[in-house]
């Protein structure tokens, strides 16, 4: 992994930014197809590989297990605008790992606000049912369905606030 930022380690893998990893990107989107199953939008994701801030998770050989791409909007919001994990290691901590060395990152940059969007739960497919059920997980909360995506793929707008303070009679403050 020859990125900087900050990195999480599991004893499997090593999760941090990255390089750029266009062509493992296209490998691990061929492994979840029922993810990733429209070619349009897969070539639009390499292609974003090439130029996104990447973070990656490796195994203990250094292969790359799973990839998050970032984009940065403004200086205190930071957006997830792909993860993808290869079939072999769902369910194994990868998006995990590779989420909390974003977060540190996000957090020690100054960022306050992390956002992803997904296929919205107004639509009945059961994959995204348990990729929204991660990001709620996490600490994500939905913000709003729209139909950016077109009325057949609306669009979940998730937001988490990276740190907080309490200040006054209880109210929150997002610091």
């Amino acid at each position: 992994m020859g990125g900087t930022g900050v990195r999480q380690t599991n004893g499997n893998w090593i999760a941090g930014r990255d390089e750029p990893v266009p062509d493992d990107v296209a490998r691990l989107l061929a492994t979840v197809p029922e993810w990733f199953g429209q070619p349009d939008s897969n070539a639009e994701y390499i292609e974003a590989a090439r130029t996104k801030e990447t973070w990656t998770a490796r195994d203990a050989d250094g292969r790359v297990v799973g990839v998050t791409l970032v984009d940065r909007h403004f200086p205190h919001v930071a957006e997830i605008h792909l993860t993808v994990v290869g079939r072999a290691a769902h369910g194994l901590g990868v998006g995990t790992a590779m989420l909390a060395a974003i977060e540190a990152d996000a957090v020690a940059r100054g960022v306050r606000l992390l956002e992803v969007k997904t296929l919205g739960p107004s639509h009945p497919d059961t994959g995204y049912a348990w990729t929204r059920h991660f990001y709620e997980r996490r600490g994500f909360l939905p913000l709003e369905e729209t139909d950016l995506w077109g009325t057949d793929t609306p669009c979940l707008i998730l937001v988490k606030p990276l740190t907080q303070s309490v200040t006054g009679a209880g109210t929150p403050d997002i610091a």
